[in-house]
């Protein structure tokens, strides 16, 4: 398997928001690297599809680096959440087809930096 990973630079603006996107994907998205400068405290971002808008995660009151293995719910075929044994829900990778990841940060602070990497395989 091919591993890319994609390092999205964010500074933000007066206002303590940034939105930025990886270059266009094909894959799957294996982790989401949050790697702290100086944004502040309690931070909050949320990644998602940009084309399609599928929620890969959010992050909420984020204060230090940190890496999330993200993955959603699986449904059957009949559009019901699936289970691995009755009561687990089945969880699996979202899956990027020449789209790219737009992350949305919030309450970073006044012209504050950090990055986050973004692994695709």
């Amino acid at each position: 398997m091919q591993v890319e990973r994609h390092i999205v630079p964010v500074t933000t603006a007066a206002d303590g928001s940034a939105t930025v996107y990886t270059p266009v994907i094909r894959g799957r998205v294996l982790a989401i690297r949050y790697l702290k400068t100086d944004f502040d405290n309690g931070h909050d971002f949320t990644a998602t599809l940009e084309a399609t808008g599928e929620a890969i995660m959010v992050g909420t009151d984020v204060n230090a680096s940190a890496t999330y293995y993200p993955r959603v719910g699986v449904t059957d075929a009949t559009g019901a959440a699936a289970t691995l044994d009755g009561t687990r829900l089945a969880r699996d990778y979202v899956y990027a087809g020449g789209d790219r990841v737009k992350i949305v940060v919030a309450q970073g602070g006044n012209a504050k930096t950090g990055a986050y990497h973004v692994v695709i395989g």
